[in-house]
C-alpha cells in the first residue's frame, strides 16, 4: 500500500487507544539521558518496530561535548525517626532529583531543605529537576508535603550508580525508492512525564511501525535520542551522512488538548515549512506557526548553523507554556488517547503531502494539449467540482516546467493541493507529463 492510500478516519479510535496503552505501559519507567531505564524504553519499543538500539561509551568526544557517565537508580528515600518513608522514590520516580549522585546519610531538617524542590505556586505537584552535568543529589515533592516537615533527624538514602557506562539511542531506517530521508526525531530521556515526551515516542514509534508497510518515494529514519546529548551525539557520529536528509520533524509535545504548534526551520522557508504551514491550514483547527529561535528541542541541533538541516517541530502547547510541563501533573491522565490519534494523522498527513509534493515536465508545452480526445473532459464531466479541476490541470500543464513542485503550483494557483494532484495524476496518466527525478 502506498501513503498516499491511507484515510485519516481510518481506525481512529484504534490508533489512539492503541498508542495510550503503550504510553500507560512506559510511564513507570524511570528514564534519563542515560541508563537502563532508556534501554527498557527502547525494548519496549522493539515490539512494535525493529529498532536498532546503538551504544556509544562514556568518555567519548562528540564535537565539544563529551558522553557522560552512565546514571542508574534502584531505589530512593526519606525517612524520619520513625523510620516511615516521608519521600519514597517507589511512588513516584520524579521524587529524586535525576542524576542524582549516591547518597547515604543522616541529616538535620535545615540541612535536608538545601536539597529539597518543591513548586509553591502549585502545591499538589511534583517537579521535574534535573542535575546532569553537576555532581549534585536531591529530592522532589510537594509544596504542601514540604510544609509538613517537622525538626527532626532523617535519613537519607539514594542508591544510585554514576559510572563509566554507554549512551544508548535507538535507530530505524525505512528505506524508500530514493535515497533522500525524511528524519523524525524525539526524545526519550524523560521519567515519568507524558506530553513531555511520552506522547513524542509513542506517535513517532507508530508512524514508523505504519510506515513500514507501506511503499514510500523518500526513505526515512526514526531517531529515538537522549535530549541534546543524543541529538549531538547522532549528528558527530553521523556527519557524512546528513546531507541525505532533505526534511525532518521533531516531534514532541503532541499530547495534551491544546492547539498545533508548528516551529519553523533555521531556513524559515524549507519545504517542510511550507508543507506544514499548509496542511494545519487545510486541517481546519486552530493552530499557531511560530519563527525558528535557538532552543526548545533537538531541532536546534539539526538546525545548528554547521548543519542547517531543514528540520521543524511540530507540538501542541509548547514545551513550558503548559502549567503541567515538568511536573506530576502530566500524567496518563493529562494526555488523552483522541488527541494521540489527531496528533498521529497530523503528521502523517504532513509526509504524505512531502511524498506527493512531486516537480513534473510538461511533454506537450507548445500551446495548451487537446484534452478532449484524450478523454479528459470526460473526466471533468464526472467531478463534483468540474470548473476548478480544468482550471487545476491547465495551471499544472503551464507551470510544471522541472521548478516547480505541486505545492508551488497549488500556492500560485490558490487550489488546494488534493486537487492539484489529481489533475497531475490524471495528465500523467495520458503521458502529458513525466515526473522529475529527485
Amino acid at each position: 500500500m502506498r501513503l498516499s492510500d491511507f484515510k485519516t478516519d481510518d481506525n481512529l479510535t484504534e490508533i489512539g487507544n492503541e498508542m495510550h496503552g503503550r504510553m500507560r505501559e512506559l510511564y513507570p519507567i524511570c528514564r534519563s539521558i542515560t541508563g537502563d531505564g532508556v534501554r527498557q524504553t527502547l525494548s519496549i519499543l522493539q515490539k512494535d518496530i525493529p529498532l536498532t538500539v546503538h551504544e556509544v561509551a562514556t568518555g567519548t568526544k562528540v564535537f565539544d561535548w563529551t558522553v557522560p557517565r552512565e546514571w542508574n537508580i534502584k531505589d530512593a528515600y526519606v525517612k524520619n525517626s520513625k523510620g516511615e518513608r516521608i519521600i519514597d522514590f517507589k511512588k513516584s520516580n520524579l521524587h529524586v532529583l535525576n542524576y542524582s549522585v549516591p547518597v547515604y546519610k543522616k541529616v538535620s531538617l535545615e540541612e535536608l531543605k538545601e536539597h529539597l524542590f518543591t513548586l509553591p505556586e502549585y502545591p499538589d505537584w511534583i517537579p521535574y529537576r534535573t542535575s546532569y552535568y553537576s555532581e549534585n543529589w536531591g529530592f522532589c515533592l510537594s509544596h504542601n508535603e514540604f510544609k509538613k516537615l517537622e525538626p527532626d533527624i532523617y535519613e537519607v538514602c539514594i542508591d544510585s550508580s554514576l559510572e563509566d557506562g554507554h549512551l544508548t539511542y535507538g535507530e530505524y531506517y525505512i528505506a524508500g525508492e530514493h535515497s533522500d530521508e525524511v528524519l523524525i526525531s524525539t526524545h526519550i530521556c524523560h521519567p515519568s512525564l507524558c506530553s513531555d515526551n511520552l506522547a513524542g515516542i509513542v506517535p513517532a514509534s507508530s508512524l514508523a511501525k505504519y510506515l513500514s508497510g507501506t511503499s514510500l518515494r523518500y526513505s526515512y529514519r526514526f531517531l529515538f535520542i537522549p535530549g541534546t546529548i543524543g541529538a549531538i551525539t547522532w549528528l558527530c557520529l553521523n556527519e557524512a551522512q546528513v546531507t541525505k536528509i532533505k526534511h525532518g520533524l521533531v516531534v514532541a509535545c503532541v499530547g495534551d488538548s491544546g492547539k498545533f504548534t508548528y516551529k519553523k526551520t533555521r531556513q524559515q522557508d524549507a519545504d517542510i515549512d511550507n508543507i506544514a504551514a499548509q496542511v494545519l491550514k487545510d486541517s481546519g483547527t486552530d493552530f499557531e506557526i511560530i519563527d525558528f529561535f535557538p532552543y526548545g528541542y533537538d531541532e536546534r541541533q539539526y538546525c545548528s548553523p554547521g548543519f542547517d538541516l531543514p528540520v521543524g517541530c511540530l507540538m501542541r502547547t509548547p514545551h513550558g507554556q503548559f502549567p503541567e510541563y515538568h511536573t506530576s501533573a502530566d500524567n496518563l491522565e493529562f494526555v488523552r488517547s483522541e488527541n494521540l490519534a489527531g496528533s498521529f494523522l497530523m503528521v502523517l498527513a504532513v509526509l504524505k503531502r512531502l511524498e506527493n509534493n512531486k516537480k513534473y515536465v510538461n511533454q506537450n508545452p507548445k500551446c495548451e494539449p487537446q484534452l478532449g480526445k484524450r478523454g479528459l473532459y470526460d473526466k471533468l464531466g464526472g467531478h463534483d467540482n468540474s470548473k476548478a479541476l480544468q482550471l487545476a490541470i491547465l495551471w499544472v500543464l503551464n507551470l510544471s516546467d522541472g521548478k516547480h513542485t505541486l505545492m508551488d503550483i497549488s500556492k500560485r494557483a490558490g487550489l488546494e493541493f488534493d486537487l492539484i494532484k489529481e489533475a497531475a495524476d490524471a495528465l500523467a496518466e495520458h503521458e502529458l507529463l513525466k515526473e522529475v527525478a529527485t
